[in-house]
């Protein structure tokens, strides 16, 4: 596993680049429908999106998995968008922007005022008024395309949901039922219209790591029924079908002995008006920048990278930022290291997760995507 870091690549080959790609094969009356990626050319596709699978993570477990160890030689290895969290990567997956166009700027952020988390959706602002581009669900459906989400049912009105996927037919399925559910509904919303574009997320590789470690034989066996699974839906898709498979992002393992509560660092806090994001990235409010990333850079050490604002939108963390995304982003950025947590008693949570993952180290950011076409 790879503590190096890893910015995102965006414009080259991030999640960013993957809808715009098949819209380049099934809706190119879309300026912005390019595709950088090199994606078999057909007219349906579906997407399969396995929270939590991150390309070394995968490449480490090849030998065990042979339907999605086959694809991995021809992957494409794309990196997430920043942070590496759910609501970030699959915001930026539907839109085709990155960070610093859509909104969602990580796990929690400030907006009006407010903590929010896009996940639980813990504010009574519309998902709309957050995330105000076009999704390309909306695009393709727009031109024509048969476009559908196939999703936990509870997802169907959620505010991320409305921020990511807006614009396409949902379909629900019930998530601690059998998988066959869900293929089924996959098939039949592959073969709806003369073009189709299919999203299926698949959550319970992600929730197994963050519950027992990405490393555990929880996950492992986890990882074995994905593969199986994944097997049979290409078995039930017909040939004229190209079936993708990707992550959000990777995971490490944090140690309990590696969770630094930082109220427990007498003045760590000090001049910040609130503490955001996750326990792998923190975002931090503060009328005092440079101040406060001084203090918590020699309270920390080797054990996490801190940079100001700006210093972390010219690095590129965010992509082109624009205005009224920038006050939502942390005025102080901390990117814990190796398999460091940086840990809040806000979010008493936390404590329990044994995988986490938010950061830039390669483990977190780099992905896979595996196509087969048929």
């Amino acid at each position: 596993m790879s503590y190096a870091f890893v910015r995102p690549n965006y414009g080259r080959s991030t999640l960013a680049d993957v809808l715009p790609a098949i819209a380049s094969h099934i809706a190119p009356d879309w300026a912005d429908a390019v595709d950088v990626l090199g994606l078999p050319h057909v007219k349906r596709y579906v997407l399969v999106l396995v929270d939590g699978l991150g390309y070394e993570l995968l490449h480490n477990s090849r030998d065990r998995v042979p339907y999605l160890g086959s694809l991995l030689p021809s992957a494409r290895k794309l990196t997430c968008a920043l942070p590496s969290t759910t609501a970030t990567s699959l915001t930026t997956l539907g839109t085709g922007v990155t960070p610093g166009q859509h909104g969602i700027v990580g796990y929690t952020f400030r907006l009006a005022g407010e903590n929010v988390n896009p996940l639980i959706w813990n504010t009574d602002l519309e998902p709309k008024k957050v995330q105000t581009r076009k999704t390309w669900f909306e695009k393709m459906a727009s031109s024509g395309v048969a476009v559908s989400n196939v999703s936990i049912d509870h997802f169907v009105d959620s505010g991320l949901t409305g921020c990511a996927q807006r614009g396409a037919k949902f379909w629900g399925y019930i998530d601690d039922e059998p998988r066959d559910e869900r293929i089924e509904m996959a098939v039949s919303a592959a073969a709806e219209g003369q073009r189709s574009f299919v999203y299926l997320y698949e959550r319970e590789l992600d929730h197994t790591g963050h519950g027992y470690g990405c490393v555990s034989v929880e996950w492992r066996q986890v990882l074995d029924q994905i593969d199986e699974y994944l097997e049979s839906l290409r078995n039930a898709l017909p040939s004229d079908v190209c079936l993708m498979v990707t992550g959000d992002h990777g995971m490490v393992d944090v140690p309990e002995r590696h969770q630094i509560v930082i109220e427990d660092i007498p003045g760590l806090t000090s001049e910040v008006d609130m503490v955001a994001g996750e326990g792998r990235m923190r975002q931090l409010y503060t009328d005092y920048p440079s101040d406060v990333a001084a203090r918590w850079a020699k309270a920390l050490g080797d054990r996490a990278e801190v940079y100001t604002k700006q210093e972390a939108i010219e690095d590129g963390w965010f992509g082109e930022v624009a205005p009224n995304v920038s006050d939502r982003i942390g005025d102080v950025l901390v990117a814990a290291k190796y398999d460091y947590s940086l840990m809040t008693l806000a979010q008493p949570r936390e404590f329990n997760l044994v995988g986490q993952h938010g950061s830039l180290t390669s483990a977190e950011m780099m992905v896979p995507l595996l196509i087969d076409e048929g």
